[in-house]
């Protein structure tokens, strides 16, 4: 089960977005990594956008890049609409599905509830962060889980707004229908990314 571990905030800075929800802890977002960082972003080309359009996708789910291109060619193999197609199986990865219903505060905090064994998906305890729930799944987390401090604090806010594919109530959720490309949250393009991988 690989995963990136180096640092993060310079993934964030090389993309211009918070990939990883540190807020206001996330400071120089505007300016790149690296020693040259403070000369700000170039104009970039066709290729180079799709690249980083493609990059910060696969960041913000936390995929590596053969894991990512599998998805993506799925993807392109189906009948349907390609965009909606390929970020289904993005949101619907459990860790990705533990991280919407407001069971952590973030993707990377959820894929370590899922290898804890900290998640039950229709009462069978499942370990593997990209498992790929469906429609009627019952997902829901352990108690020991639940006290986790962080875990906690996010579990019990009452403002948090869960995607319309999503149903929830105390520690128990249920994904009600597929998401679709118009279900994500973040701001990605599509487009770009099937562009690159079409070449």
């Amino acid at each position: 089960m690989a995963r990136y571990t180096g640092p993060k905030d310079r993934l964030s800075r090389r993309e211009g977005v918070d990939l990883f929800g540190k807020g206001p802890k996330l400071t120089r977002l505007t300016i790149p990594p690296g020693m040259h960082g403070q000369k700000g972003y170039y104009k970039k080309s066709q290729f180079a956008r799709q690249l980083r359009e493609k990059q910060k996708v696969r960041r913000i789910y936390g995929i590596l890049e053969k894991q990512f291109s599998n998805y993506v060619r799925k993807a392109l193999s189906t009948k349907g609409n390609t965009s909606d197609e390929l970020f289904s199986l993005l949101e619907r990865r459990l860790d990705n599905v533990v991280y919407r219903l407001g069971f952590a505060p973030t993707r990377p905090a959820a894929r370590q509830l899922v290898s804890h064994r900290q998640i039950f998906v229709n009462n069978q305890k499942v370990n593997i962060p990209s498992f790929l729930t469906s429609e009627g799944d019952l997902i829901t987390m352990t108690q020991k889980g639940f006290e986790i401090p962080a875990i906690k604090k996010t579990s019990e806010q009452k403002d948090y707004k869960l995607p319309d594919w999503l149903k929830r109530k105390a520690l128990v959720g249920i994904i009600t229908r597929m998401p679709k490309f118009e279900d994500v949250l973040e701001p990605v393009s599509a487009q770009d990314i099937i562009e690159f991988y079409s070449r």
